[in-house]
This record gives C-alpha cells, sequence and structure tokens, in this order.
C-alpha cells in the first residue's frame, strides 16, 4: 500500500472516531462517555485502538471541538481576516458561530457541555480553552486592530468583542438550548445581519 493511501485510510479511521465521539459526547456527556462506547458507535474492533489515533480521551474531545465547530477552523486562518473591512469579516465570522445551528449533534454537545461545565470545572476550563477563550482573544484582536487603522473607533476591543458575540450565543441559546417560542421565525441570516448593523452602527468612523 502506499505512503499516500496509508495517509488517507489513517485520516479516514480518524474522522470515523470524531464523528462516532461527537454523538457520544453529545448524549452520554464527557465524564461518561467510554472509549468502548465511542469503538462501538465508530463500529471498529478494540477501544484501545482509539489511542493509535488520539493521546487520551481528552484529546479526543478537543479535536471533536476543534474540528467540528465551523468558527474554530475559520480562526486557524485567523491572519487571513485580519485586514478585511469590519462588516465583511464580522460576516464570516459571525456566519462560522451560527452554523453550529446546522449540526445537531453539534446543538447537543453545547447542551451536554452546559450541563457538565457548573458541576465538573475541569470540563468547563478545558471547553473555554478550546472555543470560546480563543474566539474572544481573536475577535478583540482584530477589533483592536481595524481601530488602529482608523476604520473603527477606538474604545476597548475586549468590551467590544463581547457586543458582537453576546447577541449571537443568546440567539442560539434562546433557539435551541432555553428554547423562547417564537425564537425560530428570527433566521441565522436575519440575527446576523441586524446584529452587525447595529454593531457598526456604533463604531464606524
Amino acid at each position: 500500500m502506499s505512503p499516500r493511501r496509508d495517509e488517507q485510510e489513517y485520516e479516514s479511521k480518524r474522522q470515523q472516531i470524531i464523528d462516532a465521539a461527537l454523538h457520544v459526547f453529545a448524549s452520554k456527556g464527557f465524564e461518561k462517555a467510554t472509549n468502548k462506547d465511542i469503538a462501538g458507535e465508530a463500529k471498529i474492533a478494540s477501544p484501545g485502538l482509539i489511542y493509535h489515533y488520539f493521546q487520551d480521551k481528552a484529546d479526543l474531545f478537543r479535536q471533536v471541538i476543534q474540528e467540528r465547530a465551523p468558527i474554530l477552523q475559520l480562526l486557524d486562518h485567523g491572519d487571513d481576516l485580519m485586514d478585511l473591512p469590519p462588516r465583511e469579516a464580522l460576516t464570516m465570522i459571525g456566519s462560522a458561530f451560527l452554523k453550529m445551528i446546522e449540526n445537531r449533534h453539534a446543538v447537543s454537545m453545547i447542551k451536554m457541555v452546559l450541563g457538565e461545565a457548573t458541576r465538573r470545572p475541569a470540563v468547563a476550563e478545558m471547553m473555554s480553552r478550546i472555543g470560546p477563550a480563543r474566539g474572544l482573544a481573536f475577535l478583540s484582536h482584530y477589533l483592536s486592530h481595524q481601530m488602529e487603522i482608523g476604520a473603527l473607533k477606538k474604545v476597548d476591543p475586549n468590551a467590544a468583542a463581547r457586543c458582537f458575540i453576546g447577541p449571537l450565543a443568546g440567539y442560539l441559546l434562546t433557539r435551541e438550548v432555553f428554547v423562547v417560542p417564537g425564537a425560530d421565525s428570527i433566521s441565522p441570516e436575519l440575527m446576523l445581519q441586524t446584529t452587525i448593523d447595529i454593531f457598526l452602527k456604533g463604531l464606524e468612523v
């Protein structure tokens, strides 16, 4: 078998495990999910095989979040966004964040993390490092850069980042977790456009 074919098969099996782990973590939670559960969902013969692809369960959890959250994939190419105009960059960031709504397992994962985070601080800390902390740091950096070049008014970029992402997070939660009647009448596209319009009205020079 060629090295190229080996690499393709390795990555295919790795993605198979990630998909299975997303389903198991979402349904059972991080603490209760076992390698046996994940191996069964992935249809692989031995739970021990998971360690051929991931260091441990925490590493697998990190990879599930990293590779199944569009916003984190976008941040992997964050340098490409730094010089884009605010409306364009914020549309890309907001769209990637709200794409989680399209993945039912991802929504279930959010519900699981919210529940476990209140009971298990270690899960909350791990999730924060993977997602929210990284996302807010990048958004603050982007906004600071746009303020420095004169595209936006100068305010505290950390506060501004939270002012942008807060309404989108609230929309996702009231639509998918703490369901508020009528929330689904507002499309993700309308929510994002309204958020950007209001946000930029206060910051554009």
